[in-house]
């Protein structure tokens, strides 16, 4: 399927099931846990079994779209894109910080990337920490303890980190309709991603 010159393909299907089935069950789990934990929300809802339930179950599965998107080489490479960080990153980043207009960017900004990073690295510590809270004979009372220290207040920073990720996209119009229909402006990828070279990508190969 091919748009016209002004449009730019930048998400094919496999990378968009996986951003939001994997957005569905991160919101999902962040809502049980604020139901869970905040008494008015609590009170509201009830059924703290189901609520539990959910949460688990919803936990468990977060990184199974992921996983299942490797079997497709537009998710792959998008993976290989935001696990490694290049010079032009840094100078995203100095741009960033400085205020300047030019920032160099590929596909993926340094911003980006560094969401993409520290939030997996974060679903996969609250994954391990929520399994010793779950199942109670892995380990002693103390490190049951501890994981649910570092469980409670990794899963508030995430609630923090989602907020701005959120707060960034609702600025962005173009990226949202990028990430929803696949599609961008070709203005917006030169404006925003100048370094990005998106003919031939595997996105486009796989429509």
């Amino acid at each position: 399927m091919r748009r016209p010159p002004e449009t730019l393909l930048r998400f094919g299907r496999a990378q968009r099931w996986v951003h939001r089935v994997t957005a569905g069950l991160m919101l999902t789990c962040l809502a049980t846990a604020a139901c869970l934990y905040l008494p008015p929300l609590a009170e509201l809802v009830g059924r703290r079994r189901l609520v539990v339930t959910v949460h688990v179950w919803c936990g468990l599965a977060l990184p199974a779209p992921l996983l299942l998107g490797l079997a497709f080489r537009a998710v792959r490479a998008d993976v290989a894109g935001l696990s490694r960080f290049f010079p032009e990153d840094r100078a995203w980043l100095r741009a960033t910080w400085a205020r300047a207009r030019h920032r160099p960017a590929g596909k993926f900004n340094a911003g980006q990337k560094l969401y993409a990073q520290w939030t997996l690295g974060a679903m996969l510590v609250l994954l391990g920490t929520g399994l010793l809270m779950w199942l109670t004979h892995l380990a002693p009372p103390a490190w049951r303890t501890g994981a649910t220290f570092v469980h409670d207040w990794l899963a508030a920073a995430v609630a923090v980190v989602t907020a701005g990720h959120v707060r960034m996209a609702v600025r962005d119009p173009e990226a949202r309709l990028g990430m929803r229909t696949g599609w961008v402006d070709r203005r917006w990828a030169e404006r925003e991603h100048p370094l990005w070279r998106p003919e031939g990508s595997t996105a486009e190969v796989e429509q």
